[in-house]
């Protein structure tokens, strides 16, 4: 469903308030587990120093302090052999007091990511990444929700845009956004079209969506003329810029006079992605805590 035509400007959906409503409702799970002496862990691994990535980290361990989850961040040289990273990985899938573990991305170049991410435990595959999860979210029985498409999906239904029966379009075909997102919005009903870098006519297809997610890593690529009057669009992406400057995949400032919705870069759908990770490593307790029960 798209917003009228004619509208202003578009409504910009806040994902920095979004996360801390979503926080505020995580605290009485998380007190509710320690009422059976269950406090959820999140530990993460970071191999080398990448700038980026420490900043996300930072983010997740305020997240956690701010909910109540014990973080435990692991810090590796950027030359660690493959063995040692298994071993953290493994040391950390087996520690009863660790309920969600995800492994900061990218890794250096000399190190498997595919074989390292597929050796985090299924039942803590808090960023929904592993093989079991995107197969059980490909089945329609997911146990963790990729974050950041978990995150999109989360502030349409804040800003109250209808999925089921809409038309979408995702700008992208990454195992990490673009394929989960498309699964995840068929779930709620929407039909789904996938476009990325050899797509012909992007912009044909782009202008009849009415949700488009922008998820191709490429900045300001959807322009004003490419969105419907009255769309729901999501950026996904975060470009640094030669002058130093944070840029999405859409040009917000044009594509605001057309859609119904938009989300900034940043304050859009990155808060929310770490938000996901909270919730799912709080998920990732309550299913250990019912499964001892059982």
């Amino acid at each position: 469903m798209t917003a009228p035509r004619g509208a202003p400007a578009a409504e910009v959906i806040d994902g920095t308030a979004a996360a801390r409503e979503v926080y505020a409702r995580l605290k009485a799970r998380v007190t509710a587990l320690a009422a059976s002496n269950v406090r959820p862990g999140l530990a993460a691994i970071l191999v080398g120093d990448n700038a980026a990535s420490k900043i996300y980290l930072r983010n997740k361990v305020r997240a956690c302090d701010e909910t109540g989850v014990r973080s435990d961040v692991r810090y590796l040289p950027a030359d660690s052999p493959q063995d040692e990273v298994l071993a953290t990985l493994d040391e950390l899938n087996r520690d009863p007091n660790v309920h969600g573990v995800l492994l900061q991305l990218p890794l250096p170049s000399h190190l498997d990511a595919v074989r390292i991410l597929q050796a985090v435990s299924p039942a803590k595959d808090v960023d929904g990444l592993t093989w079991a999860s995107l197969g059980a979210l490909v089945a329609g029985q997911p146990s963790f929700e990729p974050c950041t498409p978990a995150g999109v999906v989360a502030l349409l239904e804040r800003a109250g845009v209808g999925m089921d029966g809409s038309h979408a379009v995702v700008v992208g075909r990454s195992a990490i956004v673009g394929k989960p997102m498309a699964l995840m919005l068929m779930a709620r009903g929407a039909t789904v079209t996938i476009c990325h870098s050899r797509t012909r006519g992007l912009a044909d297809h782009a202008r009849r969506a009415d949700i488009l997610v922008a998820a191709a890593g490429r900045p300001r690529l959807i322009t004003a003329e490419m969105v419907k009057p009255g769309a729901a669009v999501i950026d996904v992406g975060i470009n640094r810029l030669p002058d130093g400057k944070l840029a999405g995949d859409v040009d917000f400032a044009g594509v605001r006079n057309v859609a119904g919705w938009i989300t900034p870069v940043p304050g859009g759908v990155g808060p929310m992605t770490v938000a996901m990770v909270i919730v799912n490593t709080v998920r990732a307790a309550e299913m250990r805590l019912a499964g001892s029960a059982a």
